[in-house]
């Protein structure tokens, strides 16, 4: 899925063919900050709107907005799984974080259909070189 970005903000939109609107919501931010419009142009802008919006009302409460994730995640995992995930970071001569991150970046790859079974499936992610 395709996310719009403003101002450090990510924006992430579907269609409701019942309304016949694009709807959108701020992603990363935990107050819910929503925007719709009936085409691309007229989303975008209230895209942009919505979080001109969100900032001038966290000034005036006179809080920080709120920003991207630190890229930091305490994790709470079952002992047995710990164990697996030693084990398979380890045979991929990798970190336990570094083994975590990869797979977290694989589960969050676009899908896109295979085109014989046409069912969606996650594309794999590129050995990197050099």
């Amino acid at each position: 899925m395709d996310a719009m970005e403003y101002k450090g903000y990510r924006g992430v939109v579907r269609y409701s063919a019942g309304d016949r609107l694009l709807h959108g919501r701020v992603l990363g931010i935990d107050d819910v900050v929503n925007f719709e419009g009936a085409d691309v142009e007229k989303l975008e802008k209230a895209f942009h709107e919505a979080v001109d919006d969100y900032l001038a009302l966290c000034e005036k409460l006179g809080r920080a907005p709120d920003r991207e994730y630190s890229g930091r995640i305490p994790l709470r995992i079952d002992s047995a799984l710990h164990r697996r995930v030693a084990i398979a970071a380890d045979s991929e001569a990798k970190s336990v974080n570094s083994w975590i991150a990869d797979a977290l970046e694989v589960a969050t790859m676009p899908r896109r259909a295979d085109p014989v079974t046409r069912r969606k499936t996650r594309r794999a992610p590129r050995k990197k070189t050099g």
